[in-house]
């Protein structure tokens, strides 16, 4: 399940003529699960989403300025499944959400890959948070992180393809049914606005149109270009070896042509909320289904502590 890993570092205090001097240890890295699967069962197993929060949702999404503000307590209008469950021994718990997007979001020359943040926050107040803190032997630094939805680690994600960290906070890794449900996704029109990514570009789902420069152009279910890489993994020590088949994060790639969508899983286009176009972040129904990766520069306030920068699978 996705953490919010906390640091905590460690200062002995001496005094030497009256002068204070403080030693900084090494950060404090709390123990991760050790696991050693390497292939998936096939199937994300759900659980059923019957259960209404004890707690009242809350959002408010203004503009001032230049700056996008969004506050929630991160409470879901629809139901949900039950929390704590087999997978998941955390409970829903309301949040104090407070995210300042730029309003005015602007294309930069690299992309920003999602590492330790939410990827943005739903028009309900819920984040959109991909990525999970479970890594083959339990170690970060290995690269090899699971993908959530692949089954492979039993995370009790309910049906809208969320569950609850530690802290309370419900959150989506996947398209969030319950979500899309309440505002109205038509295969027959283009999406609705689903919710804003950290870096402030809109953020639609599935449905988009077959021209992005034209509205009265066909509707269509837009697809990812990733695409799983083929042969096996590394079986060298430390790696996972077997098949990639999406138990990990890095069995897929980009693959630039193969879908509509570009490697942050987005597009320069026309929606109805932006009839002179915008770049716009699409949920897929393939993967990576949440974008991992930022067109723009994302908020700070998304941000949160961890391990360091994770060293790539080969």
């Amino acid at each position: 399940m996705t953490n919010t890993i906390r640091w905590r570092y460690v200062a002995a205090v001496f005094c030497t003529a009256g002068i204070a001097v403080a030693i900084a240890q090494p950060p404090f890295r709390p123990p991760m699960r050790r696991h050693t699967i390497t292939q998936s069962p096939g199937d994300l197993k759900l659980v059923e989403s019957s259960t209404t929060p004890s707690a009242k949702p809350s959002v408010s999404i203004t503009v001032e300025g230049d700056t996008r503000i969004v506050r929630a307590n991160g409470i879901p209008a629809h139901p949900t499944g039950r929390f704590p469950n087999r997978g998941n021994p955390n409970r829903i718990a309301p949040q104090r959400y407070v995210y300042r997007l730029p309003a005015h979001p602007e294309v930069t020359d690299r992309i920003t890959p999602l590492e330790r943040q939410p990827f943005g926050i739903a028009v309900n107040g819920v984040p959109f948070d991909p990525g999970a803190a479970e890594f083959y032997l339990g170690d970060p630094d290995n690269g090899w992180q699971y993908e959530p939805l692949s089954g492979a680690i039993r995370l009790g994600i309910d049906m809208s393809h969320a569950h609850v960290q530690p802290s309370g906070a419900y959150h989506y890794h996947g398209l969030p049914t319950g979500l899309l449900d309440e505002v109205k996704l038509d295969s027959k029109a283009h999406s609705p606005l689903v919710g804003w990514a950290a870096d402030g570009f809109p953020i639609y789902a599935v449905y988009g149109y077959a021209d992005p420069d034209d509205p009265n152009s066909e509707v269509v279910p837009l697809k990812s270009s990733y695409e799983l890489k083929r042969d096996s993994r590394p079986n060298t020590r430390g790696e996972p070896g077997g098949t990639y088949d999406g138990t990990f994060v890095a069995d897929y790639f980009f693959a630039k042509g193969t879908g509509d969508l570009d490697e942050c899983n987005g597009r320069e286009c026309v929606t109805p909320e932006f009839p002179d176009g915008t770049y716009a972040y699409f949920l897929t129904e393939d993967w990576p289904v949440i974008p991992r990766a930022f067109r723009g520069t994302p908020s700070r306030d998304f941000e949160r502590r961890g391990p360091g920068r994770r060293r790539p699978p080969r």
